[in-house]
């Protein structure tokens, strides 16, 4: 027996009773009713799954109106409920209608068994189709705000960062391209939630993607996505980021670290607002919000033929330039302090606090790890920490002198950050110029710098 509810709503008695016996040995509730005013004030209507409904209750009319009345009530009522409408005066245009206003299906009098049991298994089906649907929207929904919940912690109060936080407020209710730029844990994935979480598509997903980190003979399948088969590893199709954040967001970070040849594949997504797998010649198309991120001088990356001018163009819209925590007066031990309280918790150290002097030498420390090294030393200083303050000797910061490659008690991680950091001072922040001076790939001086910063 099916687990199903059925309400049956005719005006003949005889209708309602052969309906009756005809369905209660197949389903599990067979419920009747004579008059289609009690719609109105029928329990629980919603935990019906199919409704037999007639058209025509009033002696010597034949249009159907009245069916067609009660569907779109009980439609308003519970929309997933399957509703076939009965008639003795079938008409293709009155079918037709009908479906339109949202029947299941349409049977005429008087009726085949058969079929009649054959449509309502269809409609019991449509029914659990779209309750299926609905429930996977909902958890849809509900992994949406998971995924999105909890990253928008933008700390601070300063001059310095409440004009970049006011830019991105008027930015966020557009869906222009924005391209944010700054230092190194900076912050600049914050910055891009935050437009997000502001923009009207602040209830889709926010994809972030770490260009650096994608391997080339990869990038097209990481983007773009891939079909079974289309080379020797994949084993199943797979959906690419850009389709994956399809009315959402797309942040691809780390922009400086992309190829020539990247690029142009990038850019041809960019502009035709479409994308195709690996493997297919179908081209999808995408809606996005593009938010890209770089700690490089992408004009002159540009000067000096790494970056493709075009590209620059296109996801250059709005530029917001994110400040380093040296300028960001008053902030650093707010975050200091947001830190603590988390880190505190996390070690089940609650009552720490940071004595004044411990305190100034926070203050007077340069950051060039930015947001992120200060959360690592607040890190490591709670671990560290004995009793319920923090001192300066809790804090193991680093400064790194560019021109101390001869002092003795220097290990060699020190003088390859020193040297690192003097090549790129030499060559004004152009990260493959730096690379090309200290004789190594771009590549390798990106993930020396993530190392240092780590």
């Amino acid at each position: 027996m099916i687990d199903a509810n059925i309400l049956v709503v005719d005006d003949n008695k005889s209708v309602l009773s052969a309906l009756e016996i005809l369905l209660q040995f197949e389903y599990k509730s067979v419920k009747t009713l004579f008059n289609p005013n009690q719609l109105s004030s029928f329990p629980k209507l919603e935990e019906i799954d199919i409704v037999l409904l007639d058209m025509n209750f009033s002696a010597g009319v034949n249009t159907g109106n009245e069916g067609l009345f009660w569907l779109n009530e009980i439609k308003k009522k519970s929309p997933n409920t399957s509703v076939i409408l009965m008639t003795a005066y079938g008409a293709v245009d009155l079918a037709v209608s009908a479906l339109k206003q949202g029947a299941a299906d349409f049977i005429l009098k008087p009726w085949n068994n058969e079929r009649l049991m054959a449509t309502v298994k269809s409609a019991y089906e449509l029914r659990k189709s779209k309750l299926e649907i609905n429930k996977l929207k909902k958890k849809e929904t509900h992994l949406k705000q998971v995924i999105n919940e909890g990253k928008n912690l933008i700390i601070g109060n300063s001059k310095a960062l409440n004009s970049v936080l006011n830019l991105v407020k008027k930015v966020a209710k557009t869906d222009v391209n924005v391209l944010i730029t700054g230092e190194n844990g900076t912050g600049k994935e914050l910055i891009a939630r935050e437009l997000h979480r502001l923009s009207a598509r602040k209830d889709e997903v926010f994809i972030g993607v770490d260009m650096g980190s994608i391997a080339e003979n990869l990038f097209e399948s990481e983007l773009f996505g891939h079909l079974k088969g289309s080379f020797t590893d994949a084993k199943e199709d797979r959906v690419g980021k850009f389709e994956a954040a399809h009315q959402g967001s797309l942040f691809l970070d780390e922009m400086g670290n992309l190829s020539l040849q990247m690029q142009a594949k990038l850019l041809s997504a960019i502009q035709n607002k479409s994308i195709v797998r690996v493997g297919s010649n179908k081209s999808i198309s995408v809606d996005i919000r593009l938010i890209c991120a770089t700690n490089c001088n992408l004009e002159q990356m540009v000067a000096d033929g790494l970056f493709r001018e075009d590209l620059l163009y296109r996801i250059n819209t709005i530029h917001i330039e994110v400040p380093p925590l040296r300028e960001r007066e008053g902030d650093i031990l707010v975050l200091a302090d947001f830190f603590l309280k988390r880190f505190g918790g996390k070690y089940d150290k609650p009552s720490l606090k940071i004595n004044s002097a411990a305190q100034e030498k926070l203050m007077t420390y340069t950051w060039p790890g930015n947001i992120r090294e200060l959360q690592h030393t607040m890190e490591r200083a709670v671990i560290l920490s004995e009793g319920d303050v923090i001192k300066p000797s809790d804090f193991l910061l680093h400064p790194k002198p560019h021109n101390e490659l001869g002092n003795s008690a220097l290990t060699l991680d020190d003088m390859e950050q020193q040297m690192i950091a003097k090549a790129l001072e030499q060559n004004e922040g152009n990260h493959s110029a730096a690379a090309e001076q200290l004789g190594i790939s771009r590549q390798t001086l990106y993930n020396k710098l993530k190392k240092n910063q780590s």
